[in-house]
């Protein structure tokens, strides 16, 4: 019997509500290994995950049956849940509207792999401003300046 076959990999990322520094490092492997589980949970596969205080990546091989939107909002939702319900965080812990997708190769996969364990390194020199307008200009994505996250300027 014929069946699909597919390579599909999808780099997320999405950002604390207001680019709050709210994920502390000594929960964050909680919420990271959370996050998934949701992914096994709605059948795909994780293959890296990690991030900063304020904001997250993650990649993951996804199936053409997912709708990735509802996937995401069911990450969002679910770990909100989850940080709230442990009281890892001592202020209102939400996730911003919205997040970014961007699709890669499987020939990428290492170096996208790389990138995102190096999550603490990057955010030496660079923002997370800075960060995702360069993926928006790499993946050639037109935007709005009113559509993108909320920033903190520091």
């Amino acid at each position: 019997m014929p069946g699909t076959f597919s390579q599909i990999y999808i780099h997320i990322v999405f950002a604390v509500k207001g680019r709050n520094s709210l994920i502390c490092t000594e929960w964050e492997e909680d919420l990271y290994k959370y996050i998934t589980g949701i992914v096994q949970n709605k059948g795909q596969k994780m293959l890296s995950i990690n991030g900063m205080s304020d904001h997250i990546h993650f990649l993951i091989g996804m199936k053409p049956s997912c709708c990735l939107s509802d996937l995401v909002r069911e990450i969002k939702k679910s770990s909100n849940t989850f940080i709230l319900d442990n009281q890892f965080c001592k202020f209102r812990f939400e996730w911003q509207e919205g997040y970014g997708a961007f699709s890669y190769s499987h020939s990428a996969l290492d170096n996208v792999i790389a990138y995102i364990a190096n999550q603490k390194e990057h955010h030496r020199n660079r923002t997370f401003r800075e960060e995702y307008m360069t993926f928006l200009q790499k993946f050639q994505i037109e935007f709005k300046q009113e559509y993108l996250f909320d920033w903190l300027e520091v």
